[in-house]
């Protein structure tokens, strides 16, 4: 298989769920960061294989993918499509290709607002409307069951812009927000329409833009707010091996990403684990944990914990994912160097957030309980603060969270040995 490439800055689980996708279809993968797509990486042979046909950019926040590119990384990506590359934008992938004043333009498209905006937070499945095209695979009148996790949305600005997908309607597992549609009946959503002037439903959606695919210059582009690299989603899988066999232009052999169920399933830690990593696996799932007994977070997916509405599930999430696929890969010597050197911070940051993350999550709880009865016990601004400072902003990062997670994550980075290596071309999963 040819090696496809895939940005790596700022995409959290997502680019931990392309790069898993990726290899369960047999696809060697090389990390790049933005430093090294601005420096030239696109175009480079690696390790003695050919460039990369396919660049990958995951979900995560467009901007701060912008950000970690810089003006000449931004620059670099666009030759690579212009000579003949190929671009698969996940969510935030495919909105950093739109036409905005941080985008590629590799797309005349702009991202589309939402009505309200909790209509933003909307996560499961939903069935689609595929349109015939090349990169479409043949549904026999079949609507597929897609994944979208808190999708951005296309606003159709003309131009030679192919629809590959639209929107139909919700199918399973399809929540607002800390509500799943389907355990409310229907003439509920009437009723608060009419009562309350709340529309929570995701009828706004119908017949919009799912999946997208222009041409900018010789190269290609496809965008999707659908998450098709989702693990164990068949139909999303099916679509996903095809676009890239044909962007790649190779014969995939199979179609099915493997489950992911490092919350599920948590595995045995090995003896090449450093010992501060093991501590923060078991500190994070206890974390966890606690969340769930007090009815905070709940169990989603096997790979995605649920959580009520303002509440950093999404965060804790991240960092878990993150923290399973460092103690699942063997290290490397620059991961080993990189470790000794930080682990004193690491465990220092450890030890303050672990101790005030759980006294933030309880007095979360104690506010909820005095909702109606003492609405002021506990004060919003002070709650707001502590969990910005903790656990950072969901799309933005920072935090004393966002920093740990961040050593995490250029750990593991190293561990693959990504740049210009030879353990750029490994297909193990984590």
């Amino acid at each position: 298989m040819p090696p496809i490439a895939m940005l790596w800055d700022d995409a959290h689980i997502w680019g931990l769920m392309s790069l898993r996708a990726l290899r369960s279809l047999g696809f060697p993968v090389r990390l790049l960061k933005g430093r090294d797509i601005a420096q030239g990486a696109l175009f480079r042979k690696q390790a003695g294989a050919e460039p990369a046909r396919v660049l990958v950019v995951p979900g995560g926040s467009a901007n701060l993918k912008a950000e970690a590119l810089g003006e000449a990384g931004k620059r670099a990506i666009c030759d690579y499509i212009r000579h003949g590359g190929r671009y698969l934008g996940f969510c935030g992938g495919a909105g950093l290709a739109l036409s905005h004043s941080r985008g590629l333009a590799l797309c005349p498209w702009i991202r589309a607002d939402y009505p309200q905006r909790i209509l933003h937070l909307i996560s499961g499945y939903v069935l689609a409307d595929p349109c015939s095209h090349a990169l479409t695979p043949d549904w026999q009148d079949r609507k597929p069951s897609l994944p979208v996790w808190w999708p951005g949305r296309f606003h159709n600005s003309g131009g030679d812009v192919s629809v590959l997908a639209r929107y139909r309607c919700p199918d399973r597992d399809f929540w607002i927000a800390d509500i799943a549609l389907e355990s409310v009946p229907r003439h509920i959503f009437e009723d608060w329409k009419s009562r309350y002037g709340v529309n929570f439903t995701a009828d706004f959606l119908t017949d919009t833009e799912l999946i997208v695919t222009g041409h900018s210059g010789e190269g290609e582009y496809v965008l999707s707010y659908s998450h098709l690299e989702t693990p164990d989603s068949p139909d999303a899988n099916i679509w996903f091996a095809h676009i890239l066999s044909r962007l790649a232009g190779v014969r995939v052999e199979h179609s099915h990403v493997a489950p992911w169920q490092f919350l599920s399933q948590p595995r045995p830690l090995e003896s090449f684990v450093p010992q501060t990593l093991c501590s923060l696996i078991a500190q994070t799932r206890e974390l966890i944990a606690l969340a769930v007994e007090h009815r905070l977070f709940f169990a989603r997916t096997p790979w995605l914990m649920g959580w009520k509405q303002g509440l950093p599930g999404g965060m804790c999430t991240n960092l878990l994912a993150a923290l399973d696929a460092a103690c699942s890969t063997e290290p490397s010597r620059a991961a080993l160097s990189f470790w000794q050197e930080y682990e004193p911070e690491v465990r220092e940051l450890a030890r303050t957030f672990f101790v005030r993350a759980e006294g933030y999550l309880l007095a979360a709880r104690l506010a909820d309980t005095l909702l109606v009865s003492m609405p002021n016990a506990v004060d919003k601004a002070s709650l707001a603060k502590e969990r910005d400072h903790l656990f950072g902003h969901p799309m933005l990062g920072k935090g004393i969270l966002g920093r740990i997670l961040a050593l995490v994550e250029e750990y593991f980075y190293l561990c693959l040995e990504a740049a210009d290596s030879p353990g750029a071309d490994r297909t193990d999963l984590f």
